[in-house]
């Protein structure tokens, strides 16, 4: 993977986002692009990052202003275009509830949009990022997500005799990302009471850089069609408070709309098309459905084994857990400040 994304121009939505600007800073780190374009529709990012990433010597970082829901734009951005990360999306469960139709549009409509240029500007490969809460979803932000899988899969069914590669990344609770938990932790730590809405609900955990790695790993190994899901730690609501604010007492108010109490990343129906590796899962398509043949697959790749029937993987019968402790140390590895 080294010297494999060397002199590629690589397009990133909503990479004015926590993601995006991790993601950025780790390739220009490690790689030396052609051009990486941020394609966001957030003016007061784009001028921060410009002053982050000077042109002094010339910068290969190109600022795109523009919505997902503008083919166009994205057809003109997209033209010599190697990859593209898709990350941008209207993902606050609570606000999707109340703007379901505005969500649909940057979830779904904004993918379906993503893909039509894709093929059009005959790019190679396309990951996009997905969310935990797509697997059986019960609010508008999964389902959409969930509609959003489902396009960037069938998208390598109707992609003609162009050789574009399209695949998902489904990962959990991410730590540091705004608007996360964590940031509320960390402004109200001070506070006599911590609202939690379940004393028992649990949460996957991934890191930004973790979450960026994972991506660049998926790039390299995807074929077409697949779901990568990292294998991640879970922890406790409750047990995120004690590290964040141990002398806070917790309060409970109760599950908010659209809000689950454990999350999961492969459901029992997912788990006759799930392939097991060591640090991850690949859910395959539906062998009906493409010309993705799950044998040939694990016979190639060997250190891996299909899932049993009726696997599921979710937050709260995961084998590794993180203590208040061990929260605490990853917050500050990772110098998490809000």
């Amino acid at each position: 993977m080294k010297n494999k994304l060397n002199n590629k121009s690589i397009l990133i939505t909503g990479g004015t986002g926590s993601f995006g600007s991790t993601f950025i800073k780790t390739f220009l780190k490690r790689y030396k692009p052609k051009r990486l374009i941020i394609f966001s529709r957030d003016e007061q990012k784009h001028f921060k990052m410009q002053e982050t990433y000077s042109d002094d010597p010339p910068s290969p970082v190109r600022y795109f202003l523009g919505d997902v829901r503008d083919v166009d734009r994205l057809d003109f951005a997209m033209r010599d275009v190697d990859i593209v990360i898709h990350t941008a999306a209207l993902k606050h469960v609570p606000l999707a509830e109340y703007n379901p139709f505005e969500v649909v549009k940057t979830n779904i409509l904004g993918a379906q949009n993503i893909i039509q240029a894709s093929i059009k500007n005959n790019v190679e490969k396309v990951i996009a990022l997905s969310t935990d809460k797509a697997s059986s979803p019960v609010n508008l932000y999964g389902a959409t997500k969930l509609v959003s899988d489902k396009l960037f899969v069938a998208a390598n069914n109707y992609k003609g005799k162009s050789k574009i590669k399209f695949s998902v990344v489904r990962y959990g609770n991410v730590m540091g990302s705004r608007g996360s938990f964590i940031s509320y932790l960390v402004k109200n730590k001070n506070k006599k009471f911590i609202s939690v809405t379940n004393q028992d609900m649990t949460r996957f955990n991934i890191t930004l850089n973790e979450s960026v790695d994972f991506v660049f790993n998926c790039i390299d190994k995807m074929w077409g069609g697949e779901i990568f899901v990292p294998k991640i730690p879970s922890y406790k609501v409750t047990d995120l408070v004690k590290a964040i604010s141990p002398k806070s007492k917790i309060k409970i108010v109760g599950i908010r709309p659209g809000e689950k109490k454990h999350e999961e990343m492969v459901s029992i129906d997912e788990s006759i098309n799930t392939i097991e590796f060591k640090n991850y899962f690949v859910i395959a398509p539906n062998s009906k459905f493409l010309s993705w043949n799950k044998k040939k697959y694990i016979l190639k790749n060997k250190n891996c084994k299909p899932c049993k029937n009726n696997f599921s993987y979710n937050s709260k019968n995961n084998s590794k857990f993180l203590s208040p402790s061990d929260l605490r140390k990853i917050i500050q590895k990772n110098k998490i400040i809000f």
